[in-house]
């Protein structure tokens, strides 16, 4: 037992250093950041802008929702109008799998494209870097580009049109694919496959359905949150995570009762954007460590499983982070400055819980299966240790029973609670 302690302490030792190590190299590595149109119609004046570009013909990566409601139609149109020519690939479907996207690899060469405007959700924006990073190094697999910095060669212009509030993808240096041979998460990494130019256009999003504004507006948060409590966090990531808090819980509500509320729509799509610029360089957490692994197990929507383990992860991490939390809570108005910070910490905590209770967030994973759970936490703690700036290291032990407790009740009371090893 000593021995298996001092390894692990070993272990968590020795990845602290190299993570802080990262960290530094992160602070100070040079991240572009889009040019930002926001407003009604920011989709079409987008379209209008990189019509002038000169490219030879621009491939639109969508989904077959998208494309079928017409939410293309303002920067198509605009295109159109400005002589450039595109093409559509709508086949994207959630967590985009490898053979997809490999199929809007072939699909960009046979039409002779030269760069990809990404229009949708996290799926869109995530097939579509790894599509601009592929097509630019033809050499390599899309697994082969899993990691970071993997391609020689700069990956294709993106423009992107998100018509969720959630990912911030249309800021951030990474693609997640998924790989249905492993039923895992890829991830590419790469400062180039940010964006060149982005619209936040919140006519596109009051179709989306509530339980959609719900998930998406809890994975935003996530990123803010885990952004602003993990070792990598700094005066700017603070800055963008505090405002997308802030932004978030005064409008979520709004936008999930009123979807047609362009004022929230437009905020939680400026919200999602913040996020995305904070945790782009401050890094996540165990949220999306375990959340990844419900994804590439069950295809979880991704926002989903950030919200069900939000609350869950905040309270394992709470000794470590209760002034960060604190401040948190200032922040959404849930109290004052003046206010003890564990009572502050509590409330912030107690706050996510209600709102994911107001958003009809369910508290369990259904699908789970206590079977799954050693592997899924032992993924989950690889990812975290060698990934993620966290606050607070769980042993695999600890990780495993957070996941229990979002085990479906009739499944949670088969299994008879168990005796765990404290936190690393």
């Amino acid at each position: 037992m000593i021995s298996e302690l001092l390894s692990e302490s070993f272990r968590t030792t020795a990845l602290s250093a190299a993570m802080k190590g990262a960290g530094l190299a992160v602070r100070f590595l040079p991240i572009p950041q889009p040019v930002l149109l926001v407003g009604p119609g920011a989709s079409g004046r987008l379209g209008q802008t990189i019509a002038g570009f000169g490219h030879g013909k621009l491939l639109i990566v969508t989904d077959s929702i998208i494309s079928r409601l017409g939410l293309l139609d303002d920067l198509t149109n605009a295109l159109t109008a400005g002589g450039a020519e595109y093409v559509v690939f709508d086949a994207i479907t959630p967590d985009a799998p490898i053979p997809l996207i490999e199929e809007g690899i072939d699909f960009y060469w046979e039409h002779g494209c030269d760069a990809i405007v990404a229009f949708g959700g996290g799926s869109s924006m995530d097939a579509s870097k790894a599509i601009a990073a592929a097509v630019s190094n033809p050499g390599k697999t899309l697994r082969e580009l899993a990691g970071y910095f993997k391609g020689l060669q700069t990956p294709v212009k993106i423009y992107a049109v998100p018509t969720t509030a959630g990912t911030g993808s249309e800021v951030t240096v990474a693609a997640v694919i998924s790989d249905p041979e492993t039923q895992t998460k890829l991830v590419i990494v790469d400062t180039r496959l940010v964006p060149k130019m982005a619209a936040l256009d919140p006519c596109l999003m009051t179709g989306l359905p509530p339980h959609i504004t719900a998930a998406t507006g809890i994975d935003a948060l996530t990123h803010a949150i885990e952004a602003f409590v993990g070792k990598w966090a700094n005066p700017y990531t603070d800055d963008m995570a505090l405002s997308a808090v802030g932004l978030i819980f005064d409008n979520l509500r709004v936008a999930y009762s009123d979807g047609k509320n362009l004022e929230a729509r437009e905020k939680m799509a400026l919200a999602a954007t913040y996020a995305g610029l904070a945790f782009t360089r401050a890094n996540v957490g165990y949220v999306h460590a375990i959340a990844h692994q419900f994804g590439g197990k069950y295809h979880t929507p991704h926002g989903l499983a950030n919200a069900i383990m939000l609350p869950r992860v905040l309270k394992f991490s709470l000794p470590a982070i209760t002034d960060r939390l604190a401040l948190l809570a200032v922040r959404a108005k849930l109290g004052q400055k003046n206010e003890p910070e564990d009572v502050l910490a509590q409330k912030f905590i107690d706050a996510v819980e209600q709102l994911n209770l107001d958003l009809g967030i369910p508290a369990f994973l259904a699908v789970l299966k206590e079977s799954d759970i050693p592997q899924l936490a032992e993924a989950a703690c690889h990812e975290a240790r060698t990934g993620y700036p966290v606050p607070r290291y769980m042993t695999q032990a600890v990780c495993e029973d957070i996941i229990r407790q979002v085990l479906p009740p009739a499944a949670s009371a088969k299994k008879p609670a168990r005796r765990t090893k404290k936190a690393a």
